[in-house]
């Protein structure tokens, strides 16, 4: 029985030692850890993502030419307050939602 005890890190008498707050502490800094890497190499990026795109959906104006989400080329040719109006082909007009825009493209 002793070397359970032993294993497990607690005195024979089953009462813990001294100094709690401290180990407490230390097995926290591992959760910190892991958090700021969590922030730094997905939250953050993500927002900054998310920022770039509502900027984006903000600029949009008629004769951009832009990509949908589902890789549609086109030409905006109106813009209301949710929904765009994007000429794919020659007096062919599709209604998009705004948020499905994915970017201008550049000419």
């Amino acid at each position: 029985m002793s070397g359970l005890a032993f294993a497990m890190g607690t005195p024979l008498g089953g009462a813990a030692a001294g100094g709690g707050g401290t180990q407490a502490f230390t097995s926290m800094i591992p959760l910190v850890i892991m958090f700021a890497i969590f922030y730094f190499l997905l939250i953050r990026p993500q927002q900054k993502k998310a920022k770039e795109h509502k900027a984006l959906l903000e600029a949009l104006k008629k004769g951009d030419q832009v990509v949908t989400a589902g890789g549609m080329h086109g030409k905006i040719t109106a813009v209301e307050e949710g929904v765009v109006t994007i000429e794919i082909a020659n007096n062919v007009n599709v209604k998009f939602n705004k948020g499905h825009v994915a970017a201008v493209i550049d000419k």
